[in-house]
């Protein structure tokens, strides 16, 4: 079952590691070096969550609702716009703060790791839609390997990006460096709040 598994691990991986909001709030953690494992982990077990509510086949009951998911893609709107500012208010910081100033405590951390996973339309399409429609071709042994292989891909990429980011740490965190990495974020905030916006207009498809 092996190969069913794999097929479960690249479709997953694939999907995961393009860039979004998770990845995001991931890598900056992870430079802070402030709460970084649980908030890899919070986005590992709703990964692990949403694939396996994809597996069961409840990526056709979104697909049957569309109006859940425009709400979704409106409070995941809201919340990139708001913590884009927050990053692009960093970025123009006269002060230039360093990773390691700019603190913030573990329960915001949490709230923030949760709502960068939930209200991201990108996890239900990718996880719970694609990666159920795909998984859902297969039955009994075939189908469980394919599970563990999207599962595992999740796990290895927030732990793979989370030591990197605090690899990175020494460097990134500098503070004329780190303006740029809070610029960065905004940019990539802005850009998929853009992006659910023209969804939500009916612009892009």
């Amino acid at each position: 079952m092996f190969i069913f598994m794999a097929k479960g691990y690249m479709a997953a991986a694939v999907l995961i590691m393009a860039i979004g909001a998770q990845n995001a709030f991931v890598l900056a953690q992870g430079v802070k070096r402030q709460y970084h494992w649980p908030v890899a982990t919070i986005c590992i077990l709703v990964d692990a969550l949403f694939i396996s509510i994809g597996m069961i086949g409840a990526g056709v009951v979104i697909q049957q609702w569309p109006i859940a998911l425009k709400l979704f893609q409106v409070g995941g709107f809201i919340f990139l716009c708001v913590y884009g500012f927050f990053a692009f208010r960093a970025f123009i910081s006269p002060t230039g703060l360093t990773a390691g100033q700019a603190k913030g405590d573990l329960k915001s951390a949490i709230i923030t790791a949760l709502v960068v996973s939930c209200l991201n339309p990108h996890v239900y399409l990718d996880t719970v839609v694609l990666l159920g429609s795909i998984g859902n071709q297969f039955a009994g042994a075939e189908k469980t390997s394919f599970w563990i292989g999207a599962i595992l891909a999740s796990f290895s990429w927030f732990v793979f990006l989370t030591f990197l980011a605090k690899g990175l740490s020494p460097w990134l965190g500098k503070p004329h460096i780190w303006r740029w990495v809070e610029g960065l974020v905004a940019l990539m905030m802005w850009a998929i709040a853009a992006w659910l916006l023209l969804k939500l207009l009916g612009v892009i498809g």
